[in-house]
């Protein structure tokens, strides 16, 4: 009975260490699952509690779940839309990106451990693919507000290239193993196997569960218990007849996530929590299983291997799969950039272990150095890389907080919280005059905070800085609002400086514009103009903003992307609503330098 309690007792302090681990994250600028790691790796054989942990099956077993129980929580809150701009790159990126990866990484590993060609591609193959954990924790909880086009393709890619990463080592160990066994038809006709049934499963489940919420009536507690119950049911039942479940399990929380019902809400809430456990439980296992001094012993090949992954064999497999889909090479390099590897080559490296391939506790020990340096290096500047890339969005119309409260199954009031800044357009007035302003039929005052107290609003409240209001929603107006509670004066230079001073509607014409008279009626470019509408069969200054944007972007249209009119002018789209339609397009003029 003592040795029980002492695990629960060591298990449960470490899962609480790492928890409160995570309040340095955000002051240190460390990614929370590094701090998992290390929590872990402390309390492992060379660290200060000397646990011995070598149980290579019981962690393949904690990974196995975990990463099904992340990848859940994803699909949940994965939009329909994100599919729109993103679906079609984030498919290649997760198939021939990883083909890529493997084959030119493989190259460069076989070369640098003087090892057969075999083992080189499984040491490819295992650090090959983007983890899910890694990047849906950095990208949804790093601050950073991305173009839609290259965070939708980045958190696609990465819940969806983890069926061929597993049937890559899968494939790999086999050939190492038996190498005259394996035939190429053999691999392709496994990989078909394993797309078709976790694709199948993944949207039958998906589809019968998203149905099944709804009529089931559960105290708020159960219905997350009952979603992820039945999540890892369809990825246990893919993976027994030979799909990937970790496909089916993603497609499946896709369909229950976009399936919005009064249930959703509570399965959202505490699939959460689960995700968050999953993440913790799953680094603190890897950190014990690994031992530290091993991997300081082969430290110089993880760094090259690292090195040549982030800056040669990821920017290759990222080009080739999604400049066809005419991505920007700021967006290529920041999606090459931001190849995070997580749980998932560790998870794949334990599977050569328990193998018995020979050299399989290096690949182990390697795979665990590139993992931590991919998260300091890569995790760590993601801010830095958006600003330079230039993918980051500046925006002031996201709401502090947001609940829903549904009033029926089929009917919800959402609650946002707004916080009002300094210098902001709601300082000094009544908040009932700010709805008022937005929409007064679909818009009332919840609450009022100030001071960490409630205040009663009455017709003298006037708004302060630092006031907390909270409005109950029918529509979607929280953006009108936040502009109005967070449009400081930085927030308005930077909004300004990325959209240019001139917002347009999509339905006027180019020559309609006054600032360009003068152009137009300039003979020598109206000449120009002559010319360019001979080839194009249409006068440029006859077509309207939207028209004029969507023929020279040549993409579905993001929220950031820019067309130039000439040398001076561009445009710069500032709102898309759900369908792809542009609503909203900054005019930003480019200062000519001085010529002196």
């Amino acid at each position: 009975m003592d040795t029980l309690n002492i695990l629960y007792l060591v298990g449960a302090l470490l899962i609480f260490a790492s928890i409160m681990a995570s309040t340095l994250s955000a002051r240190l600028g460390v990614p929370l699952l590094l701090l998992f790691l290390a929590v872990g790796m402390l309390a492992g054989e060379q660290g200060i509690l000397g646990i011995e942990f070598s149980q290579y099956n019981i962690a393949n077993f904690v990974g196995q779940a975990a990463l099904a129980c992340i990848l859940l929580d994803g699909g949940l809150r994965t939009s329909f839309k994100s599919f729109r701009v993103g679906l079609k790159p984030a498919v290649t990126l997760a198939t021939w990106g990883v083909l890529a990866t493997v084959m030119v990484l493989g190259v460069f590993v076989t070369w640098l451990l003087d090892v057969d060609w075999r083992f080189g591609l499984l040491m490819a193959a295992i650090v090959g693919s983007t983890d899910a954990a890694a990047v849906f924790s950095l990208l949804r909880n790093g601050g950073v507000k991305l173009n839609d086009r290259v965070q939708a393709t980045l958190e696609l890619e990465s819940g969806a290239n983890d069926p061929l990463a597993i049937l890559l080592v899968t494939g790999l160990i086999a050939l190492n193993v038996d190498p005259a066994g394996q035939t190429v038809f053999g691999f392709l006709g496994l990989l078909l196997q394993q797309l078709s049934f976790g694709l199948g499963m993944g949207l039958l489940f998906g589809y019968l569960l998203s149905r099944l919420l709804p009529k089931v009536l559960l105290a708020e507690g159960m219905y997350a218990i009952l979603i992820l119950s039945a999540g890892l049911s369809v990825f246990a039942a893919t993976n027994l007849i030979g799909g990937s479940g970790f496909l089916a399990v993603y497609l499946t929380g896709v369909l229950i996530g976009n399936h919005k019902v009064r249930s959703t809400e509570h399965v959202m809430r505490v699939m959460d929590s689960f995700a968050w456990l999953s993440q913790a439980v799953l680094f603190v296992v890897l950190g014990l299983l690994v031992t530290p001094s091993n991997v300081i012993n082969v430290w110089h090949y993880s760094v090259a291997i690292a090195a040549f992954m982030i800056l040669v064999a990821r920017p290759i497999a990222v080009y080739t799969s999604v400049k066809p889909f005419k991505f920007k090479d700021r967006e290529i390099g920041f999606i090459s950039w931001v190849g995070l590897r997580g749980a998932v080559p560790i998870t794949l490296a334990i599977l050569p272990v328990m193998a018995g391939i020979d050299g399989a506790f290096m690949l182990f020990d390697i795979a665990f150095g590139v993992v931590v340096l991919s998260l300091i290096l890569q995790g760590t500047t993601i801010p830095i890389m958006a600003n330079l890339f230039k993918v980051r969005i500046p925006t002031n119309k996201d709401p502090k907080e947001e609940h829903e409260v549904w009033v029926s199954d089929k009917a919800g009031i959402t609650l946002y919280k707004f916080e009002v800044q300094s210098g902001a357009f709601a300082i000094g007035r009544h908040p009932k005059g700010i709805s008022n302003r937005v929409s007064p039929d679909e818009i009332s005052i919840f609450a009022l905070v100030r001071g960490q107290q409630i205040v009663i609003v009455d017709e003298n409240t006037k708004l302060k800085f630092g006031d907390s209001v909270w409005y109950a929603m029918r529509g979607n107006h929280a953006s009108k609002i936040a502009k109005i509670f967070n449009d400081t004066t930085l927030d308005r230079k930077a909004i300004d400086d990325f959209y240019g001073d001139w917002l347009l509607s999509p339905s006027v014409k180019l020559g309609d514009l006054p600032f360009f008279t003068g152009v137009i009626a300039s003979e020598t470019l109206a000449d120009k103009l002559k010319s360019k509408a001979d080839d194009q069969s249409i006068n440029m200054w006859q077509q309207t903003v939207a028209e004029y944007v969507k023929e020279n972007l040549e993409t579905a249209p993001v929220s950031g992307d820019t067309v130039a009119i000439n040398d001076e002018w561009s445009l710069v789209i500032k709102e898309v609503d759900d369908k792809g339609a542009l609503r909203t397009i900054g005019l930003k003029h480019q200062e000519l330098p001085t010529v002196v």
